[in-house]
């Protein structure tokens, strides 16, 4: 048996997953994008045991007429001729012909997916197409608890929902983590880092909630004074210029440190030297940079919008939870992290424990149940409004 998994494009996120599940059996890695416009990461440079193929080598798929990219995933898909097809998502139109090609050729589908009920606002005609192309896919692999909640309001049987697809390299993260603290006198000099920040990493856009996260910072600091630990932003993003500004205006230029963005393998070295994480988003599908920073053994401060929060942030266990429009009770939390050490390296450890149960492993284990129960399941023929329906939206 091979299954083939079809991304937007393999980032350093898919590697250790695709990775993992590669020693479950045999599995291609199916990119339609060799760069994006999104994400400045590195080029990925070779795999770890599985087979990987570019559709649109050194393109972004999102910028290629959509009958053409039909047509390459179609002749992509036809020669790799795979027993079970894994699909990232379904709003894209490369994501709907890959549907459709495994429908024609009688191929199981597995749906891969970060979507939650309260993501954005639902409208009511879009939910039925999503329920439409959900009775194509035999199985789901997903986030968590809420992601399961939302297929199965769709449509899909709970016993055919798997969880562990938002998971990170949680090695990587926790040894880098330790090097950076045994040689934390040197990199903090190197890096102009405080003796003490919080920190976030994040796109610079409108939902990763900054400008509410640097007013209830600057909340924070006049409450504690001298004792307040420095900020980090890390990223880039459009909005850089916006959050300095806002600094100057909150007279927080001294206080809030902007690295700028940093490519995957540098991040733990930023984590490992702060004191805790903050994820502000008023919406977040999952958020894997929560995952990032308890692997590094961080306490966790998380919007209660965030997808990764009910399953992940075990409430003054190992962090907390939070209103995102709440700008008050984020320095609330603020400060009472800050004011009591004890507490967090008490989070910190218990950060690790929670996510070790969230790992590459778990990904591939998900990801073969998931194949076992769509070969399993039944296969519906497409109906010709159901063809017409998805010609009309990969065309869009």
């Amino acid at each position: 048996m091979k299954i083939a998994v079809l991304f937007h494009r393999i980032g350093p996120y898919h590697r250790a997953r695709l990775a993992a599940a590669v020693q479950h059996g045999q599995l291609v890695a199916i990119e339609l994008s060799g760069n994006d416009k999104t994400y400045a990461w590195d080029l990925l440079e070779g795999v770890d045991g599985f087979q990987r193929v570019t559709v649109f080598l050194g393109k972004d798929v999102d910028f290629e007429p959509p009958l053409i990219v039909r047509d390459q995933l179609w002749r992509t898909l036809t020669k790799q001729n795979p027993t079970v097809l894994v699909v990232a998502g379904w709003s894209a139109g490369w994501a709907l012909s890959a549907i459709q090609w495994a429908v024609d050729n009688k191929r199981p589908v597995v749906m891969l997916s970060a979507s939650t009920e309260q993501d954005e606002v639902r409208i009511a005609w879009k939910e039925i197409i999503k329920r439409r192309v959900l009775r194509f896919c035999g199985a789901a692999l997903v986030g968590g608890t809420p992601h399961v909640s939302y297929l199965t309001n769709l449509g899909m049987s709970k016993e055919r929902v798997f969880t562990g697809y938002d998971v990170v390299d949680n090695v990587c993260f926790t040894a880098g983590a330790e090097k950076a603290r045994r040689d934390a006198k040197r990199l903090r000099s190197e890096l102009s880092l405080p003796q003490h920040y919080f920190m976030t990493t994040c796109r610079f856009i409108e939902k990763k909630n900054i400008p509410r996260l640097l007013k209830a910072y600057s909340i924070y600091r006049q409450r504690t004074s001298s004792d307040a630990w420095g900020l980090m932003l890390l990223g880039d993003g459009p909005l850089r210029d916006d959050y300095f500004r806002c600094c100057q205006e909150l007279g927080l230029e001294q206080s809030v440190i902007f690295p700028g963005f940093k490519q995957y393998h540098e991040l733990p070295v930023y984590y490992g030297l702060a004191d805790a994480y903050i994820q502000a988003s008023t919406t977040e599908q999952w958020g894997l940079v929560v995952n990032e920073a308890m692997a590094c053994g961080l306490p966790v401060i998380v919007s209660e919008r965030c997808g990764c929060a009910v399953d992940l942030v075990k409430e003054a266990c190992n962090g907390f939870t939070f209103d995102p429009y709440d700008v008050d009770a984020l320095a609330g939390l603020m400060c009472k992290l800050s004011g009591n050490e004890s507490m967090k390296k008490t989070m910190g450890k218990e950060s690790l424990n929670i996510i070790n149960s969230w790992t590459p492993e778990t990904f591939a284990e998900g990801l073969w149940k998931a194949v076992e129960t769509a070969l399993t399941s039944p296969q519906l023929p497409m109906r010709f409004y159901d063809r017409a329906l998805l010609d009309l939206l990969i065309r869009r």
